[in-house]
């Protein structure tokens, strides 16, 4: 009976490899085991299910390895030994530490990496389909870091610096979520939905989660990871989406009075701005794009709608008239970043915006310096 249990709950070398430059530093592999969508690819939350201290020849095995599942989605992180097992370096695709794999019953995986760039150089001999899906999208992760992020530093008090960084982070989550809307694996696809976000904040990509739910709910819809990212992607955790009518709220503004949002749309568009007076890259928007494109549009049914996180309203106003932003609606609760309008339509960051049809739907979002100046020169072609 001890022979039959001790056999049903290991499985020799189920999971074994070679990982070079370890031997010098005393060097731990750890197998975690995400128990849910959130843990995958999150510092400290998986669960660690084994162990092992390469050998001096950078040898590892594996041997408490799940055997009651046909598939599992697991990790392999190495540390120094008296680190914890479960903490993932997600800051730098260079350094990444840790690497997902599928594991399928009967299928034994053998792998070779580097200790000092695990994630980058990892490798499984003779991959399945999925787990070749796993190192593409690693590869394309590896990619994006090395073109729009790799060495880059922004002062970010600088407004023009703050937007330059913002745009390429959008690029580097923009090649992840192109391998997730095309790929037909649901394990790598939610692997590179998490590196879009390890922190799980998802507020300027969120018609992504809503696409990726949409998706995966028609083919597997009873998976609970699926569900777990339908319940991310329901209304009342995202921003109002591109496609959606923008809400009819009530506006208190800078001249005391209050404006029902839809009374005052544009006739052909209307630009809904979230700025504040402290902020360096929205008061750059301001005079650089705003007062540009309100000079030569507004006549022809351009309409801006301005809403500023501000508690202080003589600064407000002083901005605002510095900047010219006081040529077009200037809306305040006065209540800073807990602004109830912020809280309706589920923003948390600025600079925003939110692009309206002459109907008041979102035909686009969070759009800046040339590229909202080219889309608004372009509809007014139309």
């Amino acid at each position: 009976m001890s022979v039959l249990i001790f056999t049903s709950c290991t499985t020799s070398k189920a999971i074994s490899g070679t990982i070079e430059g370890a031997e010098k530093e005393n060097t731990t592999v750890y197998l975690i085991e995400p128990e849910t969508l959130q843990q995958v690819a999150a510092s400290y939350l998986g669960k660690v299910i084994d162990s092992a201290v390469i050998d001096t020849d950078g040898s590892f095995e594996f041997r408490n390895v799940p055997k009651n599942k046909e598939t599992v989605l697991l990790e392999l992180a190495v540390q120094p030994t008296a680190k914890a097992g479960n903490y993932l370096q997600n800051d730098n695709a260079n350094r990444a530490n840790y690497m997902p794999i599928v594991l399928k019953s009967g299928e034994p995986l053998h792998i070779t990496a580097s200790v000092d760039e695990f994630q980058k150089s990892f490798k499984i001999e003779n991959p399945s389909e999925i787990n070749n899906a796993l190192l593409e999208v690693r590869d394309i992760k590896a990619k994006a870091y090395q073109t729009y992020l790799a060495e880059k530093h922004w002062q970010v008090e600088d407004g023009n610096e703050l937007m330059e960084k913002e745009h390429a982070v959008l690029q580097f989550k923009t090649a992840l979520m192109n391998f997730a809307d095309t790929t037909q694996h649901l394990l790598p696809a939610l692997v590179a939905t998490r590196w879009v976000s390890p922190e799980n904040d998802y507020e300027r990509v969120p018609e992504f989660l809503v696409n990726q739910c949409e998706k995966w709910n028609k083919k597997q819809s009873n998976n609970p990871w699926v569900q777990q990212l339908c319940k991310l992607s329901e209304p009342e955790n995202l921003p109002v989406l591109i496609g959606d009518e923008f809400p009819n709220l009530i506006l208190p503004m800078l001249t005391q009075e209050t404006l029902h949002l839809k009374e005052v749309l544009g006739k052909k568009l209307t630009i809904i701005d979230l700025w504040a007076s402290w902020c360096a890259p929205c008061r750059l928007e301001n005079r650089k794009v705003l007062v540009p494109l309100w000079d030569e549009y507004y006549d022809q049914g351009l309409q801006i709608v301005a809403y500023a996180l501000e508690s202080d309203e003589a600064s407000w106003k002083a901005a605002a008239e510095r900047d010219g932003a006081d040529r077009w609606h200037q809306a305040s609760d006065l209540q800073g970043d807990d602004a109830p309008f912020l809280k309706k339509i589920r923003v948390r960051t600025i600079p925003a915006n939110f692009i309206l049809d002459e109907n008041g739907v979102i035909i686009a979002k969070n759009i800046h310096g040339e590229d909202l100046m080219d889309l608004v020169k372009n509809h007014f072609k139309k």
